[in-house]
């Protein structure tokens, strides 16, 4: 029984495993599609999109810079639809020049990743153990 439960464990707990590390992969540094330069992920912050869906606004706005729609999906790695109008997506220094000069475009910065700490390593180093 024992040996049952570790299995189904296993079985979804892999699978989890392995989407996460795909889009690790995605969204690490990396060579962007057409340009043959490496990029950086960036967060694009643009106008609300009038009648348009946000998704094809987003693909819109960024195929201009990348050189088409199919460079602009592959680039694009998320749409930010509800708290901020936007998206992230991999960029050279060039094309986040080319998108800031967007009238469209309100804000183009770097995307950083922030590690939380837990509170015990706060209280073992309060307690002069560290």
């Amino acid at each position: 029984m024992r040996a049952l439960f570790f299995v189904s464990l296993f079985l979804l707990i892999a699978p989890i495993s392995f989407l996460m590390a795909e889009e690790s992969n995605k969204s690490a540094g990396g060579s962007i599609p057409g340009s043959g330069e490496d990029g950086a992920v960036h967060i694009v912050y643009v106008d609300r999109p009038g009648e348009e869906e946000p998704e094809a606004f987003h693909i819109r706005t960024l195929a201009s810079v990348v050189g088409g729609e199919d460079a602009a999906k592959e680039a694009l790695i998320y749409h930010y639809k509800h708290a901020a109008s936007g998206f992230s997506a991999k960029l050279t220094p060039q094309q986040v020049a080319e998108l800031s000069q967007k009238p469209e475009v309100l804000q183009v910065v770097p995307s950083r990743t922030m590690q939380l700490h837990s509170g015990t390593g706060a209280a073992v180093h309060r307690q002069g153990a560290v």
